[in-house]
């Protein structure tokens, strides 16, 4: 069955990503494992932004708000804490507690969809300039400095839980990291498969008759909204522990559109899609930064309007057809085989 085929193939590929992030420190040089980090904590953005969009229609321009709320919030509790255990969990818990406030006014104040890209656009903009202008000594929160367009340096990466002296060595952020994304995939999954999930679907589909049916759209929307921007703020929090920095441009907006470029390229409706879709094109800006004969912003236009045009459905999508279709055909191989040995049979 084409269902059971896919659970099938998805199930490879977890356990496929679980092996790769146990065996890869053991394989690779310390660059390329820092730079795969990287990739596996954009994963956990891309996912943020993929779960709300693909499957809560919820398009959001400025997700970046939440990942650099998440990030200066890491590094700002980690300074003052000494520990990075409950800074994760509140990089976690106040953008999530951000998308609701922000979600609130928001979704019952019944604002349409295209108001709510600028919105979110316009509060990653005050973000930005807010934290960009937080230079001097007065702009302190606790111990730690914002220094302005400066940004904090020197954060404390993560260690073992409640324990600071125990400072994880790079192999142990890159399965932390990779550990990261593939439990909030698999979370995202079980939500889906959970009556929120099959809701939130159902309003993205049709918000009239989800709501004749007796369910809120916009409590719906809401939930689904938080639960980006608490996985946006763990992403900021992985970024934060790779570089060991946080600064302004964190919120950047570039960064807000390629997250849509990366879905766009994976396949939105899909989970693994964005992830898919983050890694190729943040190995192609890596490929390009390090010759420096293309424009990187050119390519990924040109990236855009390619997929656009020629796979709008996106990479996952595709994939996924084909195979299902190459499936269909190997079935009916052997029943059209065996028709045709029955005719013969018949005719003799």
């Amino acid at each position: 069955m084409p269902a059971a085929l896919s659970r099938a193939l998805q199930a490879l590929a977890v356990l496929g990503a679980i092996a790769l992030v146990v065996v890869l420190p053991s394989h690779l040089e310390l660059f390329t494992l820092m730079q795969l980090t990287l990739f596996a904590a954009m994963g956990v953005l891309a996912l943020s932004l993929g779960f709300i969009w693909g499957f809560g229609g919820i398009l959001s321009f400025g997700q970046t708000a939440f990942f650099g709320l998440g990030g200066y919030t890491y590094a700002i509790a980690a300074i003052n804490f000494g520990d990075s255990t409950n800074a994760i969990l509140l990089a976690i818990l106040f953008p999530a507690l951000f998308a609701a406030a922000l979600g609130y006014f928001v979704f019952y104040g019944r604002i349409s969809e295209v108001y709510l890209g600028v919105i979110t656009l316009t509060v990653t903009l005050i973000l930005f300039n807010v934290v960009n202008s937080t230079a001097g000594d007065a702009y302190t929160i606790g111990q730690a400095r914002l220094g302005g367009f400066n940004g904090i340096p020197s954060v404390p990466t993560f260690n073992a839980p409640y324990t600071p002296d125990a400072v994880l060595s790079p192999e142990a952020g890159w399965w932390v990291t990779g550990g990261a994304l593939i439990a909030v995939y698999l979370l995202m999954r079980l939500l889906l498969a959970s009556p929120f999930g099959r809701i939130a679907v159902a309003v993205r589909e049709n918000e009239t008759r989800a709501a004749l049916l007796g369910y809120d759209p916009r409590l719906v929307k809401l939930g689904v909204f938080m639960v980006g921007g608490a996985v946006a703020g763990l992403a900021g929090a992985l970024y934060v522990n790779w570089g060991a920095f946080v600064g302004p441009t964190i919120f950047s907006l570039s960064l807000s559109a390629e997250i849509i470029i990366w879905i766009t390229v994976g396949g939105l409706g899909t989970l693994i899609g964005p992830v898919v879709g983050c890694v190729l094109i943040q190995f192609l800006n890596a490929k390009i930064g390090s010759q420096q004969a293309f424009n990187a912003n050119l390519v990924l236009g040109v990236i855009l309007v390619g997929f656009v045009l020629l796979l709008p459905k996106g990479v996952v999508p595709t994939l996924k057809t084909a195979l299902l279709g190459l499936g269909r055909k190997a079935k009916r191989r052997p029943a059209a085989a065996a028709a045709a040995r029955t005719q013969i049979a018949g005719a003799e």
